[in-house]
């Protein structure tokens, strides 16, 4: 199998490419929460299902307008090039995939560190996404296509479509930026000869209509409506935010449902220990993962609506680190970390939004922790500080400082909302978010190198009285 014909045209969209893969194609009918569902499972099924057992030693890859791939044995190993949002360029260090165009940074295995070339993504190419994988032994393209109520997944895999993809790839490469087109000719012209799969269709669409199957549509998160996702977007910004809350509904809501299935069988009084164990094990980490999304949509509610506090009510800080410190000590044990806690006693109470702030504490707790290394310690000191209390989150290892841990870790913000460190993987909230999220339930945050992670509370005005007898 060759692709080859390259002839410099003008400027090709994404959608060209996305029209290409749909030609033959029946119309769709699904709804926008639908088809982004088979998207999700789409990209599960061919990074876990197919690449990762055939233990690939090299590709390319190509995305459209976030990165889709996302397991980390196989970002190591393969080329790619991201198209992404103007607005999420900005960035100076590798990260989500995305930095300025003509900008690469070259990977350094040793250290772990991903490289991907950056691309801009232009406003007639449209916001469905396309991944399209090159290797000597498999060749596949994803993409979302169609109008709405008319959405449908395609998964193209046949030479004469993966022939043209790519042509149409050098088109819009030559256009746009000459050295990129080069480069994917040459990554292409050292893969040699493509062997040819027709037969992947006949895997892959049965390996996702299992998983499908496997995802019901949760009872306790109500889907995103299909009306706000086909809203015409008025800026990039708001774009990116319509796509985040799609995200964090689309990945709680097959966790609850799993959630819901594994408290089902644990009320069974005949389970054998182990099979008993596992499922406890399944249950919290889909409760952990529930909540850590949460924090994220509350993130992304909190940046479209813009209110300056949600409703604060009389807030037993020291009590609530203290009731909430089992379950975080728990947490923190199965990574082998310990949770101390250092609470003045008889503090008194600030003004917040007890649930939120729970949520919120341990979505620090669980960033704070992330990449700690085994016999590490994690410290909450909450102090009086004049007419405000003051929390410290401290992270320790063993013979290191915090100003040498915090050397170590290197995120970047992907936008208003989230930030990504291309390291581990890990996907958060990013500074800023976390910072107007804490100012709107009462705190202030502030990070510094030698300090950690500290938090004000004002304390509040407000006295409770006893009711008369």
């Amino acid at each position: 199998m060759r692709f080859g014909g390259f002839v410099s045209k003008p400027l090709v969209t994404i959608q060209a490419l996305q029209e290409r893969m749909a030609q033959g194609v029946p119309n769709g009918e699904c709804s926008e929460s639908s088809v982004r569902r088979m998207w999700w499972a789409a990209l599960d099924t061919l990074q876990s299902d197919i690449l990762l057992p055939m233990n690939l030693t090299r590709g390319l890859w190509l995305s459209s307008p976030l990165p889709a791939l996302y397991e980390p044995k196989l970002l190591k190993k393969f080329q790619g090039w991201v198209w992404a949002p103007k607005d999420l360029l900005n960035l100076t260090n590798p990260s989500f995939g995305i930095l300025p165009p003509s900008q690469s940074v070259s990977m350094d295995m040793n250290k772990n560190s991903l490289d991907y070339e950056r691309l801009t993504l232009l406003e007639e190419d449209g916001n469905d996404p396309l991944l399209i994988v090159i290797t000597p032994e498999i060749q596949i393209a994803l993409a979302l296509e169609g109008k709405y109520q008319e959405r449908k997944l395609l998964m193209r895999s046949d030479p004469e479509t993966l022939s043209d993809l790519l042509t149409l790839l050098d088109n819009r490469l030559n256009t746009e930026n000459a050295e990129q087109a080069n480069n994917l000719r040459n990554a292409l012209e050292e893969m040699g000869q493509l062997k040819t799969n027709d037969d992947l269709s006949k895997v892959f669409w049965p390996l996702l209509s299992q998983r499908l199957a496997d995802i019901a549509p949760s009872l306790n998160i109500q889907t995103l409506p299909d009306n706000i996702i086909h809203d015409q977007k008025s800026n990039s910004k708001n774009s990116e935010i319509s796509l985040l809350e799609a995200l964090t509904h689309e990945i709680r809501t097959p966790l609850a449902t799993i959630r819901t299935l594994i408290r089902s069988l644990l009320r069974k009084k005949d389970l054998p220990r182990v099979v008993e164990d596992r499922l406890k094990q399944i249950d919290i980490e889909c409760t952990e993962q529930i909540d850590r999304f949460g924090l994220i949509f509350n993130a992304v509610e909190l940046e479209r609506s813009k209110p300056e506090q949600t409703n604060l009510a009389l807030t037993d800080l020291g009590s609530m680190l203290t009731m909430l410190s089992p379950v975080w000590s728990n947490q923190l044990e199965r990574k082998g970390l310990k949770l101390n806690l250092d609470i003045t006693p008889d503090l008194p109470k600030v003004l917040s939004h007890s649930e939120g702030l729970e949520l919120m504490l341990t979505g620090l707790i669980d960033r704070n922790t992330r990449g700690l290394q085994m016999g590490g310690e994690l410290t909450l000191k909450l102090r009086p500080a004049g007419q405000r209390l003051k929390l410290q989150i401290l992270t320790q290892l063993p013979n290191l400082k915090n100003s040498e841990l915090s050397d170590n870790i290197s995120n970047e913000d992907i936008g208003p909302v989230l930030s990504w460190n291309p390291a581990t993987g890990n996907l958060q909230l990013s500074q800023a978010a976390t910072q107007r999220l804490l100012k709107s339930l009462g705190g202030r945050l502030t990070n510094r190198r030698d300090s950690g992670i500290t938090i004000f509370f004002p304390i509040s005005e407000l006295q409770e009285f006893d009711p008369p007898d």
